[in-house]
């Protein structure tokens, strides 16, 4: 198809089609997870700026990690509750461009931000003497920064080709937020180029960056292995557990997502799947930080005891 004389200032986002009753319902879930979601990650940042003996390299990667699932999830799910107690379910042009480019960029820097943390536990683990030299706090910080630059650049190029796009009817989004496929299916330009290259982008940032996981996690495992004690071991893979939690549960469903096969039925099946790291996870993620870390569990032990004892 060819450029339409016009294009459509605002999209419906179709959601879920289920009764009133039951959006609802979605409605008090979803809020309470997203509230305990801020809550939790903002519970976390505090601790661990507040509490000297938290001031090392995991913590700072963890707390940089809880600040990302802050924002997260506040890319779509404010507007989906929104689009829950409303009958018009619409979002301008520009600020469904804007909801696209900020989700992906926002998922591509825990993928950066995730093989950063992988790193620091190679470091941990192979070369622990030598730890706090590597894994200095200017590195660190480096890292953390580079992160957020490595994920958001990128998706910066597709940003501009969606905003040439024109978009001439229909205007329904079969999706509760403005995922990339399903707003560039509804386009009347020719789109063979923003598929093509948020496709390559989006493929590299995914395997590269699981690839250099792979690659550390390969390292750390024969560094266990080598091990002479038992106690040693068990300890070595303890710091690695909920890294690890996390990152089965990021690339598990990256992979599901990225590799289904395309058609409507995939797109339907992609709005189901895509509630679990858009809304679940980044609730998870720092339960599973939380509960293994016993420095943090000591700590906010310790607070909420102090606090229990100032009441009194």
């Amino acid at each position: 198809m060819g450029k339409g004389n016009s294009t459509l200032d605002y999209f419906i986002l179709i959601g879920f089609d289920v009764s009133k009753d039951f959006q609802i319902f979605l409605f008090v879930v979803i809020c309470i997870i997203y509230v305990v979601t801020i809550f939790t990650n903002i519970l976390i940042i505090t601790i661990i700026r507040s509490t000297i003996s938290l001031h090392k390299p995991m913590y700072l990667f963890i707390g940089t990690f809880s600040f990302l699932e802050i924002w997260y999830p506040t890319a779509t799910v404010p507007k989906f509750l929104s689009n829950l107690l409303t009958e018009s379910k619409s979002i301008s042009l520009p600020g469904c461009v804007a909801q696209c480019y900020f989700h992906f960029s926002l998922g591509a820097t825990e993928n950066f931000l995730l093989v950063a943390m992988a790193f620091d536990r190679y470091v941990a683990i192979c070369y622990p003497l030598r730890y706090m030299l590597i894994m200095s706090h200017k590195r660190c910080t480096h890292l953390a920064l580079g992160s957020w630059i490595c994920g958001f650049l990128p998706f910066s190029v597709t940003l501009v080709q969606i905003s040439r796009l024109h978009f001439c009817g229909p205007n329904k989004i079969n999706h509760y937020y403005c995922d990339f496929a399903p707003l560039v299916t509804l386009s009347c330009s020719k789109i063979y180029t923003v598929e093509f290259y948020f496709f390559i982008t989006a493929t590299v940032l995914l395997l590269s960056c699981l690839l250099v996981v792979i690659v550390s996690y390969l390292c750390i495992m024969l560094a266990i292995i080598g091990m002479s004690s038992s106690s040693g071991r068990m300890k070595a893979f303890s710091t690695c557990a909920s890294h690890l939690a996390v990152l089965t549960i990021f690339y598990g469903t990256a992979i599901f997502m990225f590799a289904k096969p395309t058609g409507r039925s995939s797109l339907d099946t992609n709005k189901v799947v895509s509630v679990f790291p858009s809304i679940v996870t980044p609730l998870l993620n720092p339960i599973i930080y939380t509960l293994r870390n016993k420095e943090i569990m000591h700590t906010l032990r310790r607070r909420t005891t102090s606090l229990g004892l100032l009441k009194q």
